[in-house]
């Protein structure tokens, strides 16, 4: 009789469904993301969107992929869904900023950041959020401005050797040569050779100089 059991086994074993994928199997688009796999991470967000409209993350990392991709139109499209539809999370708030920003809807981007750095004042992306501000206000010619975004950003991230020379362009922009060179000082402290910081304190230099 238990000459028989290895092979009743066997039948049941076959017939069974396969295991369900473990997590460890699973596709990761996060980590396909910040492995530089863009598109990987966008088909991976679909095919998890289509399975669950209502996964607020998988839109959030298909957000982030698509504009990795310079995908700006596909990007406000997808997180404008899941922000009316799904939930009003401060990360399609930032990515709805940044898309916006790419698009060249200044006054939109504005909004966006704004409403993002409101929400959540430290959140992981409000450095760079001030700064997309302070490139936004450059553009309409808002020069004072740019000057607080930048340095805002500045205040959350002080190592960033090109926003120094950012600000320091911002506030030659507005003739203010005394501060715009110490911002150019100090980009060129963290960064000798940033070409930015260079030639904006040789421009300034020289007005100094007058």
């Amino acid at each position: 009789m238990h000459r028989f059991l290895p092979a009743f086994a066997l039948i049941l074993l076959l017939s069974a469904p396969p295991p369900a994928l473990s997590a460890q199997d699973k596709p990761d688009a996060l980590k396909a993301y910040y492995e530089g796999r863009f598109d990987e991470a966008r088909a991976i967000c679909l095919a998890e969107i289509e399975a669950n409209p209502r996964n607020i993350d998988s839109y959030v990392v298909l957000g982030w992929s698509l504009i990795a991709l310079g995908r700006h139109a596909d990007a406000e499209l997808y997180l404008t869904r899941a922000y009316e539809t799904v939930r009003r999370d401060h990360r399609v708030m930032q990515s709805l900023g940044e898309a916006s920003y790419f698009l060249g809807k200044n006054e939109a981007a504005l909004s966006w950041f704004r409403l993002y750095v409101s929400t959540v004042p430290e959140g992981a992306r409000v450095a760079q959020s001030y700064y997309f501000m302070g490139e936004t206000y450059l553009r309409l010619e808002r020069y004072e401005h740019a000057d607080i975004a930048f340095a805002a950003a500045l205040h959350h991230t002080p190592a960033n050797a090109r926003w120094w020379a950012r600000l320091g362009y911002a506030r030659e922009r507005k003739s203010d040569w005394t501060w715009a060179l110490a911002a150019y000082d100090e980009a060129l402290r963290l960064n000798p050779r940033l070409q930015e910081a260079i030639d904006g304190k040789l421009r300034v230099s020289e007005r100094l100089r007058r």
